[in-house]
């Protein structure tokens, strides 16, 4: 076996590839980013989170960020929540900006370059065949290996250990308007969620004349209604009082485009010299806008163990294994608040916040970012579930109706900010 030249290979430049090389490069590691598209790419995603911040933070790359002017939604600091802003984000220069970071801060990044397939079998390094886009092949080997490819799941799939979830079967159409109604003032910037019966809209500020609004509906209801994507988009826009109102004066920037979001996870998030961070160990519907934190929290936990591994000489196992125990219980979370969403009795819990045992703080903390919170939210975010499980079997709070009236009636279809769900009572009925 030739000689090892890296110290971690990334698979990878997207938000989790960036964040893991960028940390591992400040740490003086040899880190090779592997990308397959070129730089700048145009991406789904663009509502992040407040505590993003942090990492931006730690990876020296906010003031960079900062300069970009990009839209600032805002909540308000809660009893449990520490970061109160965050950026609205058209991720093709977002995404680019990582990954110029990373390389600024040492890291070796290839574009244009598809891993194929890789090896662990090794005791002390890993192997991945790669193609560039002229169709040259290369081996290359380093002592770990980052798993950050997204729903490519690169090396979930060639394990053969993907698992779809039953019932987030879903699919998105969206594209980038101008003219779209947003609110006035400080909450000009906010992301809506529109929620109808069994689908939601988004509408993300991304400009001043540029917005992003997409509808997440099951792909079998799509299916059967044998449309264009721009179609069925359009109609659905034309069913709901609150999405005509918004969209009324709205102009098409490009074209509306149709991806999958078949909700995912690995059996596993980790292997033998191997991490997977961000979609590469699990997809979940984009309604909390988690996909980018997530990424980037995996991504700094990833750089940390195969860190400290390099550092003791091993294959990290026993800090793998801490790694994908602290990922999965962050995921779990977001996962039941997903699966929630798309049930009635949560959503009339969700929009009738109480103020009993600061629930409603614990439950902004989490859709903040806030993964480090300890016992304090954790046990509140336990009841939030449990009040919800007795709501679906004996009602306590009034019901929901979601049929389709015109705005000033006040029907209830609901809109809110999403950086500041269930504080201070800003869900607006319409």
């Amino acid at each position: 076996m030739a000689d090892v030249i890296y110290d971690a290979i990334v698979i990878g430049g997207g938000p989790g590839g960036s964040s893991t090389a960028s940390f591992l490069a400040r740490a003086g590691k040899r880190v090779l980013v592997l990308e397959k598209e070129h730089f700048p790419r145009f991406h789904i995603g663009e509502s992040l989170l407040p505590y993003n911040r942090r990492f931006f933070a730690d990876m020296g790359v906010l003031e960079t960020l900062e300069k970009e002017g990009f839209p600032l939604k805002t909540g308000r600091n809660g009893r449990y929540t520490r970061e109160a802003t965050a950026f609205q984000v058209e991720r093709s220069r977002f995404d680019h900006l990582l990954l110029q970071h990373a390389e600024k801060s040492g890291a070796e990044v290839r574009e244009g370059i598809t891993v194929t397939r890789f090896e662990n079998t090794a005791p002390d390094a890993v192997t991945v065949e790669t193609r560039d886009d002229a169709g040259r092949a290369q081996i290359v080997r380093a002592r770990f290996l980052i798993d950050a490819s997204g729903r490519g799941n690169l090396t979930g799939n060639q394990q053969g250990i993907r698992v779809v979830h039953p019932h987030l079967k879903k699919l998105s159409l969206f594209g980038h308007f101008t003219g779209v109604k947003l609110d006035d003032g400080r909450a000009s910037g906010d992301t809506i969620i529109v929620r109808l019966e069994n689908k939601w809209f988004w509408i993300i500020p991304l400009a001043m004349e540029k917005v992003s609004v997409g509808c997440v509906m099951d792909q079998a209801e799509f299916a059967a209604m044998k449309q264009t994507p721009e179609q069925v988009f359009n109609g659905i826009v034309q069913s709901s009082a609150v999405m005509r109102e918004r969209m009324k004066d709205a102009r098409l920037l490009n074209t509306i485009q149709a991806t999958s979001d078949f909700s995912y996870r690995n059996k596993r998030f980790v292997d033998h010299r191997l991490i997977r961070v961000g979609d590469a160990a699990g997809f979940m519907d984009p309604i909390f806008s988690a996909g980018v934190h997530l990424a980037m929290y995996s991504g700094k936990l990833a750089a940390k163990a195969v860190i400290e591994s390099l550092a003791a000489g091993d294959d990290g196992a026993k800090r793998f294994r801490k790694y994908e125990r602290r990922v999965t219980r962050a995921m779990q979370l977001y996962w039941e608040m997903v699966e929630g969403f798309y049930t009635t009795p949560f959503i009339e819990v969700f929009f009738e916040p109480r103020n009993k045992f600061n629930l409603p703080s614990a439950v902004t903390a989490l859709l903040a970012g806030e993964l480090e919170g300890g016992w304090k939210v954790y046990w509140r975010m336990r009841l939030f579930f449990l009040i919800v499980k007795i709501h679906s079997r004996w009602p306590i709070l009034p019901n929901i109706c979601f049929e389709d009236k015109p705005a000033e009636s006040r029907a209830p279809q609901f809109v809110h900010p999403s950086s500041d769900p269930m504080m201070e009572q800003t869900v607006k009925q319409l």
